[in-house]
């Protein structure tokens, strides 16, 4: 049987919140738990934004994904002195978003849209609006369900690269000092093999967040003993804590 669990690295910033549930779960469980974000956001200069032949005005909809797609975005539209226009359209992946939004623009509500949680979420309110010129400021590395559908769909939609997803330098961490990696992102996955491209698992447990996270990781040939979400385990932290229960009892 694997032995139990003593320290867990998870592959994100640290908290800024003492409630943050896996420092809960580190306390609970007299774990060292401890966090690295493995990959880095690069925002794109307004220069190589505008070899992609784009013009923000030129769209009545923008898709908002994520805070840096906020921030990277409305940077690249100040630099280009660009100024949206009080008519467009924001279709925005949840609250939280929506809420961000706000730092930038006066809030509409006719004008503002929100999903539940993924972008394929906004697949519902997205074809109440067939007509729409959308723009999707996106990274390098993004998913692609979304755009897939509106171009299959005859949806008139272009993605915006507007930053660079790059591995983080994590040559100052001893990686197999962890029982535990968790990771939320395909990106993170391969940021821990190009910072230890001789990493072998051995007794190291793998956590997951994601379908495309797991695929990646066993693409890459890891072993996966906690993924989320699940029916039964929505959240990393309730999929670890599940785990817990059984490897340290």
């Amino acid at each position: 049987m694997a032995s139990k669990i003593k320290s867990i690295l998870i592959s994100q910033p640290q908290p800024t919140e003492e409630n943050n549930p896996f420092v809960q779960i580190g306390k609970k469980w007299n774990l060292k738990v401890e966090f690295r974000k493995f990959i880095q956001i690069q925002g794109i200069s307004a220069p190589e934004f505008r070899k992609q032949n784009l013009d923000p005005l030129k769209f009545t909809a923008v898709i908002i994904t994520s805070k840096y797609a906020v921030d990277n975005y409305f940077r690249i539209c100040k630099e280009l002195k660009i100024e949206m226009p009080p008519d467009m359209k924001y279709f925005c992946v949840s609250e939280a978003t929506a809420k961000y939004l706000q730092k930038y623009i006066v809030i509409r509500k006719r004008k503002l849209f929100v999903g539940e949680k993924t972008a394929t979420d906004l697949l519902p309110l997205i074809k109440k609006y067939p007509n729409e010129k959308y723009i999707y400021p996106c990274s390098d590395i993004h998913r692609t369900d979304l755009t897939d559908f509106m171009h299959a769909n005859g949806y008139h939609i272009k993605e915006a690269i507007i930053y660079n997803t790059v591995s983080s330098d994590l040559s100052d961490i001893q990686i197999k000092n962890y029982d535990m990696l968790c990771f939320f992102s395909p990106s993170g996955v391969e940021s821990l093999f190009k910072n230890f491209p001789d990493f072998v698992q051995g007794n190291t447990r793998i956590g997951v967040f994601g379908p495309t996270t797991a695929k990646t990781a066993k693409d890459l040939g890891l072993k996966i003993d906690i993924e989320a979400p699940l029916p039964n385990t929505p959240s990393m932290a309730g999929a670890i804590e599940n785990y817990l229960k059984v490897s340290n009892k």
